[in-house]
Parts: structure tokens; C-alpha cells; sequence
């Protein structure tokens, strides 16, 4: 019987063939599907995993993740200074990263951080030294850049328009270790060297001495406050500019008087300091959450997605079924000569419904193992690709739930061949040699 199926197969190859592939693309699409979006939960779960919480000013708390966790390019308010200093005297803190961005450098994003947050975010370094003065620079796994290059800081990017800052150039000093999170693609300098560049300790300076100044000569304070406006919008331009040491040395005592931030990272001593600190950070003009928890309703939203994507994916596969129903039955009227001869041989009723099924089934079987494969291909394809561009790893894998849709699809497939197997069966020799 194996040799007959065999051989009817290579005499109907082009007919096989049209029948594989439509039963593999079907199946390629849901399986796509599945791995894309279990890769895409699992590569941001696992980069979110690094950062217990995140606190920032009020507003958008999905956006201060995307922003602060995933290096996501946006225009973030800025909390008071007094806020991190506040957090690095906290017992409950085991050590709290301030960042700062909006530069970049041949489209990598340049984040001014701590030395604190350097050491602790990929367990060391896989080349070089953690950054000791203003101008040196560490950078990510995926930054193609040598150490010891030349890194010109830009406001912005270049398809913004962005301008190049002239005050410091920084050598990178050395190389992260693999995260598989979106810091693979940062570079990673001296909050203070940030704050320095943009002007913003020189504002709060030029600002005391404003004060000075009127308190001296009687200046008229509405004349100060229109220069101090106007110093404000040449900043907001990308017009105001500080001064930078690259040999200067690296303070990261925090005062009252730092700077606005747009987000600080915290490591909680535990997780009830965790509850806590995420309470107090809660209302006022702060807010703080867990990255895993804004992830959460980001996947209820994706979750959404996937089932729209999935329904799209099952119609496909129904009208796959139903076009293969209208092939086969074509398919075996005219093989109704062949039949009636096999019959006419002595060949029983069971034997006859046996090839055929067995036939579709091997079909269909080997289409739906063929569209596992390009499923798996294409998600491999997609995750690679959007992992270059954001740096965050996406794990395509199978688990034990694939190994079910696998069977529901050949389980579908036993009851779709037993419909041409039916239709042979029910012919009798006589009626198919007079066809």
C-alpha cells in the first residue's frame, strides 16, 4: 500500500505540491503569530526584570517606561533636583541612578547616568573601565564604536535636525556585557557631564547671581525676569549652552540643588522598601511604578491584538480547508477509473479508503510540519530585526502549548481526509469503469 501512495504521489506531484504549500502557508501565518508575540512578551519582560522601579514626574506612567526602561525617544517633564537627593539619603534605597537623555550619537542614545548604575546593570564589563571623569563614556554591547572613540554628543538626532554640541568630546572607556534589553545600543556618560553641556548648573547659578546683583543695584526685577524668559526659550531652542572639563572629577553627592530629571532609577533594599517607596513617590509632582506592572496592561492591549490576529489567522486556515475539500473531491472524481480498477482486482473497500486517506493525511501532514518551519523562520526573521533597531533580545521558542495547536491541526487533518477516503469507498467498481 506505502509503495502505491508512494508512487500515485510522483505521478501527481504538481497537484501534491500546490496542496503542501497552500496547508504550510496557512499554518505558517498562525504559528508566526504565536511565537512573534510570546517573543516580544518575554524579550520586554526580561528587560524590564532589571529595574525595580522607576520614579519620575507626573504624567504618562507607560511612557516613563518606555522612556526610562527602553530607551524610547521622547519629551519627558522634568521632577524637582531635591528628589534624588531625597532617595540617595533613603535607608530603604540600596542605590538610586538618575538619567538624563535627549542626545545622540550616530543614532545610538546617549544617557547620562551614575557610576552606581554602570557597575550594576550587565555584572561588569566586558572590555575596558567603568567612566572616572566627565569626558569618558561606556557604551553598550551592540554600540559598533572602539573603545578609546570619539564620541561627539548631538541634541537630538540627525533626521530631527538635531545640533551638535561643541563644550566636550567623549572617549569611550569601555564596553557593557551583553543585557539583551535596549541599553545594548546606549552609550552611558556622567549625568553631570549632561548637566554641564546643556547649561543646566550654570542656570542655577546665573540665577543666584541675578538675585545678587538686584539686591545691590535696585536693577528693576521685571527687566531680570524678561532676560531670564529669554534664556529659558534659547534652551528649549537648543540654544543655550554650558561649559564641560573632560578632566573634571565626578561628584555624585546629591544635594537640593541638582537639576531637574526626567526619571531616576531605584534599587529597593527589599521588596516590602519596594511597596513602600512606590506609595510615597505616588502623588504630588512624582510618580512611581514597576516597569512589570505597565508591562501588564501593555500585554492586555497586545493581547488584543493577538486575538484579532489569531481569528484573521484561523480564517485563512478555514478557507485553506475548504479549498482542499473542493481539490480532493474534483481530485478523486477523476481517479474514479483508477479506483474502479483497483476494485475490479479485488482490492476491498477498506484497502481503497485506506490509500486515500492515507494520501490526503501525508499531505496535509507534511504541510502542516513544512509551515511550522516557515512560521518559526519568519518570527526568527522579524524578532532579529526588531531587536537591532530597539536592542532588546526576543527569545523565539516553541513550549508545549505549540505541541497542542500542533495536534488540533493534525487532528483537523484525519477528519478533512476521511472525506475524499468516503467518497472513494462509497464507489463501486462497476459505476467508476463505466466513468
Amino acid at each position: 500500500m506505502i509503495r502505491f501512495i508512494l508512487s500515485d504521489l510522483r505521478r501527481l506531484w504538481a497537484g501534491s505540491l500546490v496542496v503542501v504549500l497552500l496547508v504550510a502557508l496557512a499554518t505558517a501565518l498562525g504559528v508566526c503569530v504565536v511565537l512573534q508575540e510570546r517573543a516580544l512578551r518575554l524579550g520586554s519582560a526580561r528587560a524590564a526584570d532589571k529595574f525595580d522601579l522607576v520614579i519620575g514626574a507626573g504624567g504618562s506612567e507607560t511612557q516613563l517606561v518606555l522612556s526610562s526602561v527602553f530607551l524610547q525617544a521622547s519629551p519627558l517633564p522634568l521632577m524637582p533636583g531635591e528628589v534624588l537627593g531625597k532617595l540617595a539619603a533613603d535607608p530603604r534605597v540600596d542605590w538610586a541612578a538618575p538619567i538624563g537623555f535627549g542626545d545622540s550619537f550616530s543614532g545610538y542614545p546617549i544617557i547620562g547616568t551614575t557610576t552606581m548604575l554602570t557597575q550594576n546593570l550587565s555584572g561588569g564589563l566586558a572590555e575596558g573601565k567603568i567612566f572616572a571623569r566627565e569626558g569618558e563614556a561606556v557604551i553598550g554591547a551592540a554600540v559598533k564604536l572602539p573603545l578609546g572613540g570619539e564620541i561627539k554628543p548631538m541634541h537630538g538626532s540627525l533626521e530631527e535636525g538635531g545640533e551638535t554640541h561643541t563644550e566636550l568630546v567623549y572617549h569611550i572607556a569601555g564596553r557593557f556585557q551583553p543585557t539583551g534589553t535596549a541599553w545594548d545600543r546606549a552609550i552611558l556618560v556622567p549625568i553631570q557631564a549632561v548637566w554641564h553641556i546643556h547649561g543646566m548648573e550654570a542656570e542655577e547659578h546665573a540665577e543666584d547671581d541675578e538675585h545678587e546683583h538686584e539686591a545691590a543695584s535696585g536693577t528693576d526685577s521685571a527687566e531680570h525676569g524678561h532676560e531670564h524668559e529669554k534664556a529659558g526659550a534659547d534652551h528649549d531652542g537648543h540654544g543655550h549652552h554650558g561649559k564641560a572639563d573632560p578632566d573634571a572629577a565626578l561628584d555624585e553627592t546629591w544635594t537640593a540643588g541638582a537639576p531637574g530629571l526626567p526619571a531616576i532609577l531605584v534599587k529597593p533594599k527589599t521588596i516590602a522598601d519596594a511597596y513602600k517607596l512606590r506609595q510615597d513617590y505616588r502623588g504630588g509632582n512624582t510618580v512611581a511604578v514597576f516597569p512589570g506592572e505597565v508591562l501588564t496592561n501593555l500585554y492586555a492591549t497586545l493581547g488584543d491584538a493577538k486575538q484579532i490576529l489569531v481569528a484573521v489567522a484561523s480564517g485563512a486556515q478555514l478557507l485553506v480547508a475548504a479549498s482542499l475539500v473542493l481539490v480532493t473531491v474534483i481530485h478523486i472524481g477523476q481517479r474514479r477509473r483508477q479506483i474502479g480498477a483497483l476494485r475490479a482486482f479485488g482490492a476491498p473497500r477498506g484497502a481503497i479508503f485506506g490509500i486515500v486517506w492515507l494520501e490526503f493525511f501525508f499531505l496535509v501532514a507534511v504541510g502542516v510540519a513544512l509551515g511550522f518551519a516557515l512560521g518559526y523562520a519568519a518570527a526568527l526573521t522579524l524578532s532579529g530585526m526588531f531587536s537591532q533597531t530597539s536592542g532588546v533580545a526576543m527569545p523565539v521558542v516553541f513550549t508545549r502549548e505549540d505541541a497542542g495547536l500542533a495536534a488540533v491541526l493534525l487532528a483537523f487533518a484525519t477528519i478533512l481526509a476521511a472525506l475524499p477516503a468516503v467518497l472513494a469507498y462509497r464507489q463501486s467498481p462497476a459505476q467508476a469503469l463505466r466513468a
